[in-house]
């Protein structure tokens, strides 16, 4: 992996792989998987590529250059999907606008589509490779999209997760048409089929736009190893209970191997942290919010009793003083009525998880039960205590080199990846 020496705003830290109450395997002593993480005062990020449990080489790559970030999913082989996955983050590296201008993000792509077929021409990989593209650009509150292929990102927003990004599939077309249900989808004998992507078509096109994000919003982009063996929920699920974004990419790719592994799985793992332009536009939006509430609120203050049991089957973590507690209900009221109770109050220390958890428990981290709610309590609490383990290992290793603060020189934060292999 190559790392150039251009930027310097970035901060990395050692990070815990995995945490208990998943269906998840250990990452450790991985061969042919790679990590990489960071942050500068705008977003933090952190990223996690496997060979998988069935491939022999793994043929994605990765680019960071932040705040650019893609996955590129190669086709075609050992030493062919390598090489074009290589290509195209290269080529999108140098080719990406320096501001969130999804035009010429596409075009960075469809430069990199003409890169990989020229390239056998010039004794360059083989004829016929190919490889797919997703490809993101963040600035202030505006994220630029390009993409091509069946490699997908993701924003979670307020603790929801949306798909972004529509698959060039021939399983998708299907779906669309109302041929097969998403649940066949996964398991389509032709589910691996691309209709569009790098290395064939010299017209082909990238599908480009831009989306406006806050803080505290979390972006995903992977390979298709990720979403073609676990669900878009066990995703959202933990999405929302990583702490921070290599935890996150650290066990999206471990929940993917503990499915089945079949493909190679790379995960990029993006938080805004905070963007200026993001907090004015949350204030208008909380501004509307609360005036729509207090509207409705009076005019169904009556159906506060109908709704009491669905209220009784909602569960959020929240803020009880200084410790994150377990409630029963929804985080709201009604004409000052609390429509929740605390039903488990716990030792966390709101102050101890990342600025993004404590703004999304101020407003209330919705999860499925109890049970759900119990096992993210003891993920936080396990992922926080092996945090502190790890920095008083930092700090007594600091010391001993004699350096009692622990302060290490700003890292690069660009870097593209590219792992080799072959399917």
């Amino acid at each position: 992996m190559s790392i150039p020496e251009n930027i310097s705003d970035t901060t990395p830290v050692s990070e815990p792989i995995s945490a208990p109450g998943r269906h998840e395997l250990s990452l450790e002593g991985r061969k042919d998987a790679e990590s990489v993480h960071g942050s500068n005062s705008f977003i933090s990020w952190g990223v996690r590529s496997d060979v998988g449990l069935v491939r022999e080489h793994n043929e994605d790559s990765f680019l960071l250059r932040t705040p650019l970030f893609a996955v590129c999913d190669g086709m075609g082989g050992h030493a062919a999907g390598e090489v074009a996955s290589s290509i195209a983050v290269q080529t999108i590296g140098e080719k990406a606008p320096n501001t969130a201008d999804d035009t010429l993000l596409g075009a960075s792509i469809e430069a990199a589509n003409l890169a990989i077929i020229e390239a056998p021409e010039k004794g360059i990989g083989k004829p016929g490779m190919g490889s797919t593209a997703s490809a993101i650009f963040i600035e202030g509150n505006q994220m630029a999209v390009a993409h091509v292929g069946d490699s997908r990102i993701y924003l979670l927003h307020h603790g929801t997760l949306v798909r972004v990004t529509h698959d060039h599939s021939y399983v998708e077309e299907l779906v669309d048409s109302g041929q097969i249900t998403a649940d066949e989808a996964r398991n389509h004998p032709s589910r691996s089929v691309v209709t569009r992507g790098l290395g064939s078509d010299p017209e082909m096109y990238a599908d480009h736009f831009t989306l406006e994000i806050s803080e505290g919003d979390r972006i995903i982009l992977c390979s298709d190893g990720l979403s073609s063996m676990i669900l878009d929920d066990e995703i959202e699920s933990i999405a929302v209970s990583s702490i921070t974004p290599q935890n996150a990419a650290d066990r999206l790719v471990s929940a993917a191997l503990a499915a089945g592994g079949a493909d190679n799985v790379t995960v990029i793992v993006v938080d805004v942290l905070d963007d200026g332009l993001a907090e004015k536009s949350r204030h208008r939006f909380t501004r509307g919010v609360i005036a729509t509430s207090i509207a409705l609120a009076a005019l169904f203050a009556v159906s506060i009793l109908i709704g009491a049991l669905f209220i009784r089957s909602e569960y959020y973590l929240g803020i009880d003083g200084t410790t994150v507690a377990v409630y029963q209900g929804v985080p709201s009221h009604i004409v000052g009525i609390p429509l929740s109770n605390i039903i488990n109050r716990t030792s966390i220390e709101v102050k101890n998880l990342p600025q993004p958890i404590q703004d999304k428990l101020v407003a209330g981290i919705r999860v499925k039960d109890e049970d759900e709610a119990i096992k993210t309590i003891e993920d936080y609490r396990a992922q926080i205590d092996e945090a502190e383990s790890k920095a008083a290992e930092r700090a007594n290793d600091a010391k001993s080199e004699g350096n009692p603060t622990g302060q290490t020189e700003d890292a690069p934060s660009d870097s593209s990846s590219q792992s080799s292999g072959g399917e």
